[in-house]
């Protein structure tokens, strides 16, 4: 079997719901059993552990548990961030988010995917990003925006120098 690039990494991953952070860690794991995965349910554990440890990536709710503030954190600590989320996306959250330089974004519904989503941005960084998060939700975006957002993307992500 060949050596996940998570081999050795630190992942924390953020959100109020066990069963979240159940599944994320069973995903990552059954990859690379050697990769840490941290879980942190609420706001105050979650800016304890990114103040105590450096983190490789951080997986996080938006929604639930002040994730544009724990963003902000993880851009200052320089952790690139993956926005998780089971609520339909906007171009306001989408922009506001990429702008704060979130990666990614993973609806919950597919969680069975984090980990190539996962290794494309540690392996890539913001290279390929976009064209795997589209590739991956397209039957996604076209149900939750009912248009062509696939095709004519709300937003850019930033380049990479």
């Amino acid at each position: 079997m060949k050596e996940s690039i998570l081999s050795g990494k630190r992942i924390l991953v953020i959100d109020d719901e066990p069963d979240i952070h159940a599944v994320i860690e069973e995903e990552i794991l059954a990859t690379c059993p050697d990769c840490k995965v941290d879980k942190a349910p609420a706001y105050k554990e979650a800016v304890e552990k990114m103040i105590s440890w450096t983190y490789d990536l951080v997986i996080l709710d938006i929604t639930c548990v002040r994730g544009f503030d724990l963003l902000e954190l993880a851009n200052y600590r320089n952790f690139p961030v993956v926005m998780l989320t089971a609520h339909p996306l906007t171009s306001r959250v989408l922009q506001s988010s990429f702008k704060m330089n979130a990666r990614a974004y993973l609806p919950k519904e597919r969680l069975g995917e984090v980990v190539p989503l996962v290794e494309n941005i540690i392996t890539d960084g913001y290279q390929h990003v976009r064209n795997y998060l589209f590739k991956k939700m397209r039957d996604f975006s076209t149900k939750k925006f009912k248009s062509n957002c696939h095709k004519t993307p709300i937003f850019e992500l930033p380049r990479v120098n």
